[in-house]
């Protein structure tokens, strides 16, 4: 069986709202997880990973997820991930106030 190689991405919670965030190619943050930076290289993921955790000013809880390349960037793989992006369950706010059928 032919070892896949992970591709990763750096992902946090916003530390002022709380919203699921993912770190991008320069070093900030965005709500979206296709503009998000990802890698296959273990090494860069746990730089970016240590950069993430510098920035506890912004985020807080930052930690690696797997996600596929998809035709827009990256994409969650994993449930908590797929809900993560979604945004808060509790009520219609946020991402799933811009969405349809949130």
């Amino acid at each position: 069986m032919k070892n896949r190689q992970k591709i990763m991405v750096v992902t946090a919670n916003d530390l002022l709202m709380g919203d699921a965030v993912w770190l991008t190619i320069d070093d900030g943050w965005t709500r979206d997880i296709a503009k998000a930076e990802a890698t296959q290289e273990e090494a860069q993921a746990q730089v970016r990973l240590l950069i993430a955790r510098s920035q506890s000013h912004a985020v807080i809880g930052p930690y690696l997820a797997e996600v596929r390349l998809g035709p827009d960037g990256p994409e969650p793989l994993h449930f908590r991930e797929i809900f993560r992006t979604r945004g808060p369950s509790n009520y219609a706010h946020g991402k799933q106030e811009i969405r349809p059928g949130g």
